[in-house]
């Protein structure tokens, strides 16, 4: 296994007489430390391999050391098995990214003075965020900031209908009027006798037997 060695101008990786034979070098690799962007810690270094091995050697989850190519680019590769890995983003050198396998990550972080990042998957590709001061970069247009909301209108006072003076002396109320007894009714008058005439009785029959 590669042996890592922090300095404070560089990091040297040192390669075994095997390691060189099958990654196809003669000389240690050597980095300058400001070149190193960012350093992450993986327990499966195999999801971040990319490209084609050009020249190394690769027994699949096994063993893979040299340098593969990609589409912008080329790694170095140094993993055995499904060991603790460290993945070393690098700008500006020969090698866009370092994965190595190795029993001291949370070291290596320290003397590197880096803040890692764990992961378990490999992350995506973010963009490259332009600045102010690379040339030909779009300055960003700037935020706009929140309206503040108006505060709401009070309700005006409503004005009651001729309210009372307290100057002006207040009119006592008039008092209701009673309601006047009912007049008790008269009596009716006793109707008049009605007068029959007498009718005289009929005069008898003679007797006929006479």
């Amino acid at each position: 296994m590669a042996s890592l060695r922090v300095h404070p101008d560089r990091l040297e990786i040192h390669l075994t007489p095997a390691e060189k034979t099958l990654a196809f070098r003669r000389e240690n690799l050597v980095i300058a430390r400001d070149t190193i962007r960012s350093v992450t810690i993986t327990d499966d270094p195999w999801i971040w391999m990319r490209g084609i091995r050009a020249p190394g050697a690769l027994v699949p989850l096994v063993l893979a050391i040299g340098t593969w190519k990609f589409h912008g680019g080329k790694d170095f590769l140094a993993i055995k098995r499904k060991r603790q890995a460290v993945v070393i983003d690098l700008i500006g050198d020969d090698f866009a990214r370092l994965i190595l396998s190795t029993n001291h990550a949370p070291d290596l972080i320290a003397s590197l003075k880096l803040e890692g990042t764990a992961a378990d998957d490999a992350p995506e590709q973010a963009e490259p965020v332009a600045t102010a001061d690379a040339p030909g970069a779009v300055p960003a247009k700037p935020v706009k900031r929140a309206r503040t909301p108006k505060p709401a209108t009070p309700a005006k006072p409503v004005a009651l209908a001729d309210p009372a003076d307290p100057s002006k002396p207040v009119k006592p109320a008039t008092p209701a009027r009673r309601p006047r007894p009912a007049k008790p009714a008269e009596p009716a008058e006793p109707a008049e006798p009605t007068v029959v005439p007498e009718v005289p009785d009929a005069p008898a029959a003679p007797d006929s037997t006479d």
